[in-house]
């Protein structure tokens, strides 16, 4: 005797998750009377931290719903930019890159690139940090209190992703790009036993790290740091003007 089936179309937003030949966005469920809406998205490819609504034969419906045959399921993608209580991000190890970048921007941007899956969600709930990554399983953890796939097969478009989905605060050059801590102005005579002595001779302005002690200043790579800025407060301005339409 065939189950019966309810019918999910996903947002194209969402069609990234699904298998190849669902990616029309319309699939038929089988439904079994007991498995919850959410359990039905997430066993097609989508973590529920990507979806920003369901529907269920037009009516807005919460994840804990069963689905019975002949129900119309609309899935769709979380808006953006996605608002937060605060711009905390923590990255997982694959993401060391855009965890620099996020830095570099002057977002809050935990990472460790020795830390497992269990100690990630860990410090991401307890911190409060949303869980960046591109392990669809890892977001989909029920202990995990918020988390977002970072989109792009390379570090830039991940970056680019993260800024457009979030449109955090953006604050250039005042965080440690090695460990996060927070960057003060540093008089040349306190680091100056730190510079090597063609650092010594050029350059007159320092910053320095309240964390990790680490020594900033503007060297010969910074114009390839400032493009990342400049893209970064494009992206971030951007997203806020969609936040306002």
């Amino acid at each position: 005797m065939d189950r019966p089936e309810a019918e999910v179309r996903f947002a194209d937003e969402l069609l990234l998750f699904l298998a190849p030949g669902h990616r029309r966005g319309q699939v038929r469920a089988a439904c079994d009377g007991t498995s919850s809406l959410g359990h039905v998205v997430e066993s097609l490819g989508v973590p529920l931290p990507e979806v920003g609504s369901l529907v269920v034969n037009g009516r807005p419906t919460p994840p804990g719903y069963r689905p019975g045959g002949g129900d119309v399921v609309e899935v769709g993608a979380v808006r953006r930019p996605q608002r937060l209580p605060s711009a905390r991000f923590i990255l997982d190890v694959h993401l060391g890159t855009v965890a620099r970048r996020l830095r570099l921007a002057g977002v809050d941007a935990a990472y460790a690139n020795d830390i497992d899956d269990d100690a990630l969600v860990a410090q991401a709930n307890h911190g409060r940090r949303v869980l960046l990554t591109q392990d669809r399983g890892l977001l989909c953890r029920r202990k995990l209190w918020l988390g977002a796939y970072a989109r792009g097969a390379r570090p830039d478009e991940q970056f680019r992703d993260v800024l457009d989905r979030f449109a955090p605060a953006l604050a250039p050059w005042t965080r440690c790009t090695a460990c996060n801590g927070l960057l003060s102005p540093a008089r040349k005579a306190d680091v100056e036993q730190l510079l090597l002595p063609g650092t010594r001779r050029t350059y007159q302005t320092f910053s320095r790290c309240a964390a990790c002690g680490r020594v900033y200043w503007r060297g010969a790579h910074s114009r390839r740091l400032e493009v990342i800025v400049e893209s970064a407060v494009r992206a971030v301005s951007a997203a806020g003007h969609r936040r306002r339409r």
